[in-house]
């Protein structure tokens, strides 16, 4: 059976306006496998549940809802059990973090970044101080900058950039477009990215990454990519391209056809 992977603003809601056809969609794979992923670090899972739950998106509570703080997580305490990590962030980043980690302003083994308040002049002090003593840099994506559906904030990878600078370290990516979100919302699911299609509205994160792991890729244009923007020539294209859910059903060869009309 067909799964799926989804990317959530942009493809499902803008803000607090549910996008055309994202209600059906979901009602429509209900009962396929299937897991929320978002970049966005700065809040905890069952933030982003209780919005799905609210605007009538969250079509089976039992799936996965994963962050790219929750991800990144995984990552450091798979490599290093019981790290220690200075994190500038969002309360969802830190939540994740102190799960499984231990907060240290002094000997950190990481200093972790993402979105949401916390960067200012001491932070980059403390947080650069680190790095320069050893500490690993970890960026929990690489996004430029993000829409909350009313303004442009900026994303995981501007507020990293200065410990980069700083430190003259390249951070860690570890959100979309690299593969560890991907990869753990396939375990969650227990899939393979032959098994799975990611529904995206960004190229260069959602697609691109998709596509580099083997996976199914559909590109919806209802976020910040629009409908007659050219798609970018060095990025690798997606299965299926269309404006929003309402324009595409699973080929039947998948399973049981999918539709949303």
């Amino acid at each position: 059976m067909t799964a799926f992977l989804l990317d959530m603003d942009g493809v499902l809601y803008r803000g607090d306006r549910v996008i055309d056809g994202a209600r059906e969609f979901m009602a429509a794979i209900a009962d396929r496998p299937h897991a929320f992923l978002t970049n966005n670090s700065s809040l905890t899972p069952a933030t982003f549940r209780a919005r799905l739950q609210r605007l009538g998106l969250l079509a089976d509570p039992r799936a996965p809802l994963i962050t790219s703080a929750i991800a990144t997580a995984e990552h450091l305490h798979r490599a290093q059990p019981g790290f220690r990590y200075f994190a500038v962030g969002g309360h969802g980043l830190h939540a994740a973090l102190n799960a499984v980690g231990k907060p240290s302003d002094e000997q950190a083994d990481y200093v972790v970044i993402g979105e949401g308040d916390g960067l200012d002049y001491q932070s980059l002090t403390r947080g650069g101080n680190l790095l320069l003593a050893g500490a690993r840099l970890v960026a929990t994506n690489p996004d430029a900058n993000v829409d909350d559906g009313s303004r442009v904030l900026p994303g995981g990878g501007a507020l990293a950039a200065p410990f980069e600078v700083m430190s003259g370290q390249k951070a860690l990516v570890i959100g979309k477009p690299e593969p560890a979100l991907y990869e753990a919302g396939m375990r969650a699911l227990g899939v393979t990215p032959e098994e799975t299609i990611m529904v995206g509205d960004r190229p260069d994160t959602d697609i691109a990454g998709a596509v580099c792991l083997g996976m199914r890729a559909l590109l919806v244009r209802t976020g910040r990519f629009r409908p007659g923007d050219t798609y970018p020539a060095d990025l690798p294209p997606p299965t299926w391209d269309v404006n929003d859910l309402r324009d595409w059903s699973l080929p039947a060869s998948q399973g049981a056809p999918l539709t949303t009309t």
